[in-house]
Formats: structure tokens, sequence, C-alpha cells
């Protein structure tokens, strides 16, 4: 079993770069203040409000900069928090609305219940082609379903899109997404947040999780 991956980003070499930059800045304002101080008209000298204003303005943006360090520092700090808290999760059974992997152990579904006097699993390959069709309880509920064709054999290992028609008096009345059961293989946190990777290589936001359980 992998185990979880937990990238973090440190803000440590942006944090010292804006530094270096206020310092260097800071020295140009004051020697820039100097010599403005040093070369004003003695019969018109500019008005000591000028001098505190362009003081206030300068602290004002260095201040707001290490404001921004800090924000990037508890964001960075928040993140590690969230992912220690999913690593928990590897190894458990997560149930969501995303493609099954399949390769003959049978798979836990979670069928929703709906309108209608027939319901049908309806099962896509990865090339979108409809490979078989069951008929499920309409109560829906747990279901195991078993990864065969039409006729009984077997599916070929790989990746499967499920889905549950609804139908009355011989007319689908509705189409619904089926949840299924996967063990959590990895933990990762990217750009868009945390992620999970499911059996299969299935790759599915943390936030589309519905349930978690321990494996049978």
């Amino acid at each position: 079993m992998e185990t979880s991956a937990i990238t973090t980003a440190t803000p440590t070499t942006a944090s010292t770069t804006n530094r270096a930059l206020i310092s260097s800045d800071f020295d140009t304002f004051l020697k820039l203040m100097t010599t403005q101080m040093k070369n004003q008209d003695p019969l018109n000298p500019i008005d000591s409000s000028d001098y505190a204003t362009q003081l206030a303005t300068f602290s004002g943006v260095e201040q707001q900069m290490k404001s921004n360090e800090l924000l990037a520092a508890l964001s960075s700090q928040m993140s590690v928090l969230g992912m220690s808290q999913l690593a928990a999760w590897v190894g458990q059974e997560a149930r969501a609305d995303a493609p099954v992997w399949m390769d003959g152990d049978p798979v836990s579904l979670s069928l929703p219940a709906g309108a209608g006097t027939q319901a049908t699993l309806v099962v896509r390959n990865a090339n979108n082609e409809v490979v078989a069709r069951e008929t499920v309880p309409v109560s829906g509920g747990e279901y195991r379903w078993l990864g065969a064709d039409a006729s009984g054999n077997p599916l070929p290992q790989g990746l499967y899109a499920l889905s549950l028609e609804r139908a009355a008096e011989g007319q689908v009345v509705a189409t619904q997404p089926v949840e299924a059961y996967a063990r959590i293989m990895e933990a990762r946190n990217g750009t868009n947040g945390a992620t999970l990777m499911l059996e299969g290589g299935v790759e599915i936001s943390a936030d589309k999780i519905k349930a978690l359980r321990v494996p049978y």
C-alpha cells in the first residue's frame, strides 16, 4: 500500500527576499529624504507634516509586507494541519461518486433512492461504451457489484463509470449517479487543495468524499 504524500511550500525564501528589499528601500528612502532636506529652499522650507506623511506612507507599506509574510506562514501551517488529518484517511475506504476500479473483487455501491418501478445499474468502460446492465433493488441502499457483463462473464480489469436508470412503464424517468467505496491509497496537497488518490489511480478532491469506513 502506498503511504500518504504530504507536500507543503514554505515562504522562507520569499520572506528573506522581501526583508532584504524592505531594508534596501528604507535606506534609499532615508538618503533621498536627507538629500531633500539639505537642498530645500531656506526661504520656503518643506512643511514638517510632509515629512511625517512620507514616513507614515513608507511605514504602512512595510507593515503590509510583513502582514503578508505572516499570512503566508499561517496558510502554510494550516495546510500542514489539514494534511496531517487527511493522512489518517489513508488505508480507509471512501465513498464517492467517481469511476470504479474493478479487478475481480466485489465493489460496494451505495444506490440512491428514487421514483420508478424498475432500477437498472448501467456500466460503461473507459471508452464510454455500455458493457453491462443489471437490475438492482428499486429501494436503493448498499449493493455489491460483482463486475460481470450481461452474460455473467467477469469484466476486464479496469475503470468503469456507473449510473442508475429508473424506469416506469418501460420509460426511463431518471438517471442518477452511483457512489462506490474505494480504498484511499494516498493523500496529496496541491494548488487546488487536498486531493485523494483511490484504487486504480482515481484522483478526487477531498471535499467530494461522502463517507469513510474501515475496510472489511
